[in-house]
């Protein structure tokens, strides 16, 4: 019998580390898992164990050249100038040992996650470990060595014929998916994110439309620097709607970067954690519309991982699992053992408050830019 939802963890995601001062830390997947424990919503029975992918199934995306340099790598046995030609060894992704072993533990969630979902045993499955989705064929990018994205999507495609709909959430640019599909017409990508005059890739313009038999199947919505929930939600939902319906996926694939929240330390958006409960809602309302309720969600970048990711991911396994979000006070058992270790004070409440930061002077031009920006990529691709 298909069961609803299914959550992929292993410990394993832990040895995902570049250094201890390095700002991606996946201490925040079991931060999440333990919130979750404590809520309730997360029991044993809902626990997925991850397969590791092979190096064939990396290279369903990534050059062999790539993948051996990587293993290389995390030996100690590649040099400093071999190591940047491939991205890796940089102040963003510096090496770490068995490297490898680690990226590909995150791949392989990602990969059991679709084994599962295609073999009718579930119908929606939340990778926590996943999301890395900067990674390009040859080279490492912002934090991402596999594309686990990237790879889960060809490797869907190699298994059944299904049209897939990828939607980033992420305040950075899901760059490396785009490429990797940018010519694919069986492949729909939409991000929306912080635009890149600002922020780290610098891509995803509203004008990146695809090309060959994949033109006008890749989606961009670049909001403004400071951009708030309405905002922001104003153009998500009625771009995603309409893209689904121009589109009609089979199944859905979300990246869901928890790092558009105003307390995130590396971007310029100024969200709360309501775009992180209509984000996943919308997210199942797709895929039960289109895609037989089809939905592989990962998690990606988020970097106040205190205050900020547990919640944020918490509520897509909730969405998933119960069908919406929680609400009220966080478990006191949660916040008692991590306050102890936590540099900054804990939120008590799955919501934050209505006077969580200051008032932006811009909102309304901020608003109204972005209104026009959303124009502006319903008429370049003509779904209006």
């Amino acid at each position: 019998m298909t069961k609803q939802a299914g959550f992929i963890y292993t410990s394993n995601f832990l040895n995902y580390q570049f250094s201890e001062d390095h700002p991606f830390n996946h201490k925040r997947t079991l931060l999440t898992k333990e919130l979750l424990e404590e809520q309730a919503t997360l029991t044993a029975e809902d626990f997925i164990v991850p397969r590791v992918a092979s190096d064939e199934e990396i290279a369903l995306f990534h050059d062999t050249t790539y993948i051996e340099a990587v293993k290389r790598a995390g030996s100690g046995d590649l040099i400093a100038d071999r190591a940047q030609e491939y991205g890796i060894g940089t102040e963003d992704t510096p090496i770490f040992p068995n490297m490898h072993q680690a990226s590909s533990a995150l791949v392989g969630g990602s990969l059991t996650a679709i084994d599962k979902i295609l073999n009718g045993d579930y119908k929606k499955i939340t990778n926590i470990g996943g999301g890395l989705h900067h990674g390009f064929p040859r080279k490492a990018s912002g934090f991402c060595i596999y594309n686990d994205c990237a790879i889960a999507i060809k490797y869907l495609r190699e298994q059944e014929d299904l049209k897939v709909l990828y939607v980033d959430t992420d305040a950075h640019h899901g760059d490396g998916v785009q490429a990797g599909f940018y010519d694919d017409p069986n492949v729909c990508t939409f991000s929306i994110h912080e635009t890149g005059r600002y922020l780290f890739p610098g891509t995803g313009n509203v004008n990146e439309r695809g090309i060959k038999g994949g033109h006008g199947y890749s989606f961009n919505l670049p909001i403004d620097a400071f951009t708030e929930d309405d905002s922001f939600l104003e153009l998500y939902e009625t771009a995603l709607r309409k893209i689904a319906a121009f589109f009609k996926p089979d199944i859905i694939v979300t990246q869901n970067g928890a790092d558009s929240h105003f307390l995130d330390p590396l971007t310029h958006l100024c969200s709360t954690m309501k775009i992180y409960e209509r984000i996943p809602l919308l997210a199942a309302e797709i895929a039960d519309t289109y895609c037989d309720g089809r939905w592989l969600a990962v998690s990606g970048g988020g970097y106040d991982m205190w205050r900020v990711v547990p919640r944020a991911w918490g509520q897509v396994w909730n969405v998933m699992k119960t069908g919406s979000c929680c609400k009220g006070p966080l478990p006191e058992k949660w916040l008692k053992k991590w306050q102890k270790e936590a540099p900054v004070a804990l939120p008590a409440n799955w919501q934050d408050a209505a006077d969580s930061y200051p008032v932006i002077p811009r909102r309304a031009e901020i608003t109204e830019k972005n209104k026009l920006l959303l124009e502006d990529m319903l008429k370049y691709t003509a779904i209006i």
